[in-house]
């Protein structure tokens, strides 16, 4: 698959998670916490980890119909933890996929209620899929709960927050940044392998490495393009995290050496995806996206 074919299927991934998630949304009744919902869950975005679980759950031959339930869902988590980070309390930022960000242009208060609605709307998005067993929806809720609470992104943003203002250790960045960003990509993963059924989880493992990489390394290159990046390109303001004391791979190893890192990182994930006796193309090319991606 080229580049050009990577392009093809991510734009066709995008709007069927587009889609899912408008005609979703078209079922709730009109009110100001729906717009800001809207607002942020609609507003773009790379839509990696709707990728994902495409991508997993196509290689063992599911029907794209399975998928949409919990690629939609996996990104009403992502957009209701973009939310709450950029609120005043945790990163203060104005800007998010070229837009003011969602207590910008509504409130502070109504960001926070947007958030936690999309949080709760994604679990109903799974337990409402027509097309899912009870028992796959089960495995699929239980396994978003704990990638996105106290066991995963939730627990990385707040020891992301205690570590601001001193320098801690490149294994504790890791630790941090397995919970904050890598606990979803893994789960977006999950969702696609739940939904094929029987035949995927023998490789399950083999993934689940596949993920560990490309988590870290979508993580290391967010913290190249704060120090590098466009900030037109990116649609959000560069710089941030040294404004807050962050500690990231390139203030603890510097850019150079960061890119070096995730280069190492995307053969780990190659070689897992080697081991696969299935047609893995499309997260090869997600694999490579993430460490040449500009935004």
């Amino acid at each position: 698959m080229t580049n050009h074919l990577f392009d093809v299927l991510h734009e066709q991934y995008t709007k069927r998670v587009n889609h899912s998630l408008a005609q979703s949304l078209v079922m709730i009744e009109p009110s100001l916490l729906k717009e800001a919902m809207e607002y942020s869950l609609l507003a773009g975005g790379k839509r990696i980890r709707p990728f994902l679980v495409y991508a997993a759950g196509s290689m063992f031959s599911c029907e794209l119909e399975k998928l949409d339930a919990p690629a939609a869902a996996i990104e009403a988590i992502h957009t209701y933890s973009l939310i709450h980070d950029d609120l005043p309390a945790m990163d203060n930022d104005d800007l998010r996929r070229g837009l003011p960000t969602c207590h910008i242009k509504f409130n502070e208060a109504t960001a926070i209620l947007a958030g936690d609605a999309l949080q709760t709307y994604a679990f109903s998005l799974i337990s409402d899929a027509p097309m899912l067993s009870d028992s796959c929806k089960i495995s699929m809720i239980k396994e978003l709960a704990k990638a996105s609470g106290i066991q995963g992104m939730c627990l990385g943003q707040q020891l992301d927050l205690q570590s601001e203002h001193h320098t801690i250790s490149l294994e504790e960045l890791k630790w941090i940044h397995k919970n904050k960003t890598g606990a979803l990509i893994k789960a977006a993963i999950l969702l696609g392998l739940f939904a094929a059924g029987d035949e995927a989880k023998q490789y399950q493992q083999d993934l689940m490495l596949f993920a560990d990489c490309i988590g870290l390394a979508f993580q290391i290159q967010d913290d190249v393009l704060d120090v590098i990046g466009d900030k037109n390109v990116m649609g959000k303001n560069n710089g941030a995290d040294q404004q807050l004391e962050k500690n990231t791979y390139t203030s603890l190893i510097g850019v150079e050496q960061s890119i070096q890192t995730c280069q190492h990182l995307y053969k780990q994930a190659i070689e897992a995806l080697d081991k696969i006796p299935y047609n893995s193309e499309a997260l090869r090319q997600l694999a490579d996206f993430i460490i040449t991606r500009n935004n």
